[in-house]
């Protein structure tokens, strides 16, 4: 089989929100390493018509219905399938035309699931590599991280990090620090939003109505990601900037602080947990 690294198509298996999001930022990026994977085309094993049909129409994909069907030309193959869903998909990935010849690159963004896992239900000599990224990746603002397993090479990789670097920004990783990158950046969007949830509550509590509250959330959330990701202030900086001796912000912060550091570290920690739970399962 062709080198994956430049050739052959790329065939996600599975293809939901996140799937299709790096999907369509990989068609519509117009960096390198995107544009390269785009020219080779891509296909997509959806099991539903229905989701095949729309995939097929938007983005102009080839479709399959069953993992067991990736094709042999399909040289990189991203498993974008949920973490339960792997011991169903695996073995019919495994006995698929893909893994006749040489071993297809192997990209997981599945969380739980080490990449020896994926390599023990694999034909021997599967190139397998792990990511971890958010939903920003739906705006390529995505943060990313990758690490690779036993067969992969470095080169695999850094092939696997351009890519996400086209889609916002990416590092590799060992693979033991994957779960406590899901726990802050994976889950973080979620975090994020369920904070300016119950900020604008709190300003519908105060007198404003709850769409201006709600408003007012939302815009202050995305208009300081803009601001930290445009400038050189940490976070520990622009708190800082935002405080006045005595003001009504250090009186907020001070009460947040009885409750947010002790939440926020406890929220890390249930979602390391959980992700070795599916690691054992």
């Amino acid at each position: 089989m062709a080198d994956s690294l430049t050739q052959g198509r790329a065939c996600f298996v599975g293809c939901g929100k996140m799937g299709e999001a790096m999907l369509a930022g990989w068609m519509a990026s117009e960096d390198a390493s995107a544009s390269a994977l785009r020219e080779r085309g891509f296909c997509v094993v959806a099991p539903r018509e229905e989701r095949a049909a729309l995939l097929a129409s938007r983005y102009g994909v080839s479709t399959f219905a069953s993992a067991a069907e990736v094709p042999s030309d399909a040289s990189f193959i991203i498993l974008a399938v949920k973490p339960q869903m792997m011991d169903e998909v695996l073995p019919l990935l495994a006995a698929s035309p893909a893994f006749e010849q040489e071993p297809p690159l192997v990209l997981s963004i599945a969380a739980g699931t080490p990449c020896a896992r994926i390599e023990a239900a694999l034909p021997e000599g599967a190139r397998v590599v792990r990511a971890m990224p958010n939903m920003p990746l739906l705006v390529q603002e995505g943060a990313t991280v990758v690490a690779r397993g036993t067969c992969a090479s470095s080169a695999d990789a850094a092939f696997v990090n351009g890519l996400f670097c086209a889609l916002g920004t990416s590092e590799v990783v060992e693979e033991g620090q994957i779960d406590a990158v899901g726990a802050l950046s994976g889950g973080g969007p979620a975090y994020f939003a369920h904070l300016a949830e119950c900020l604008a509550r709190a300003g519908a509590e105060a007198g404003l109505s709850p769409a201006m509250a709600e408003a007012l959330a939302r815009q202050t959330l995305a208009g300081t990601g803009a601001y930290l990701a445009q400038g050189d202030a940490s976070l520990a900086d622009l708190r800082v900037s935002v405080c006045s001796p005595g003001g009504t912000t250090l009186a907020a912060l001070a009460a947040m602080d009885e409750t947010i550091p002790e939440a926020a570290a406890s929220g890390v920690q249930a979602a390391i947990s959980r992700a070795k739970e599916l690691t054992s399962c």
